[in-house]
């Protein structure tokens, strides 16, 4: 995974306020590079330094492995949840999902200023790699 990838990525990511969601697809769209799954990628293995749990699977499942420690994040934010949640802080049995209909982060005009900044540097960097010193495209 280049790292010019993986920054466009946190980037995005730090952009998410407290209380929203975003799934792994809408952070590629916003980039208009990759996929669910890069993101995904990215988040995996870079990801402990953003509020990694505002990013979620397109159902609103918490990452795998960390839904204890997300949905106590997700309840001091104030994200919305749908399911069995309380039952889950008691017992850690129970279904529960952030409801991504009422959390997901919807970019004001001055945020997509900040998205697009990211996704040209990321498209510039990319095209860059990609093109040699004597201006031949491969």
């Amino acid at each position: 995974m280049r790292n010019e990838y993986v920054q466009a990525v946190l980037a995005i990511v730090r952009m998410v306020p407290a209380g929203s969601a975003v799934a792994y697809g809408d952070v590629a769209e916003l980039l208009g590079s990759g996929g669910p799954r890069q993101v995904g990628f990215v988040m995996s293995h870079h990801g402990g330094g953003v509020p990694w749990w505002r990013v979620l699977k397109a159902s609103g499942h918490a990452p795998e492995g960390h839904e204890a420690e997300a949905l106590l994040l997700y309840l001091e934010e104030g994200t919305p949840l749908v399911g069995a949640y309380s039952s889950y802080l008691r017992t850690g049995e129970g279904r529960w999902r952030v409801d991504l209909a009422a959390a997901r982060w919807t970019p004001t005009d001055s945020d997509f200023d900040g998205v697009d900044a990211v996704a040209e540097d990321l498209e510039r960097r990319l095209h860059r790699l990609s093109v040699p010193d004597d201006g031949m495209i491969l």
